[in-house]
């Protein structure tokens, strides 16, 4: 392997990790039940019963809705 090389293969790497670093977690929704519309605060979807109702929030209570710009 030459110095060229290695440079791009280190550049690669510091590419992948520092773009890693910018990653935040990821948002909480309201789901509200299609059987008997109870509400459910989740990251994820809960199945095929499930639809989304508001948010996205910041927290795992779904009270601090996220800012959108």
């Amino acid at each position: 392997m030459n110095k060229l090389q290695r440079y791009a293969a280190v550049a690669a790497l510091l590419a992948l990790c520092s773009a890693s670093l910018n990653a935040g977690p990821a948002p909480w929704y309201k789901w509200r039940s299609k059987i008997d519309n109870g509400i459910a605060c989740s990251q994820t979807p809960l199945g095929p019963g499930w639809e989304k109702d508001s948010g996205p929030y910041k927290d795992s209570r779904c009270e601090k809705l996220v800012l959108v710009k």
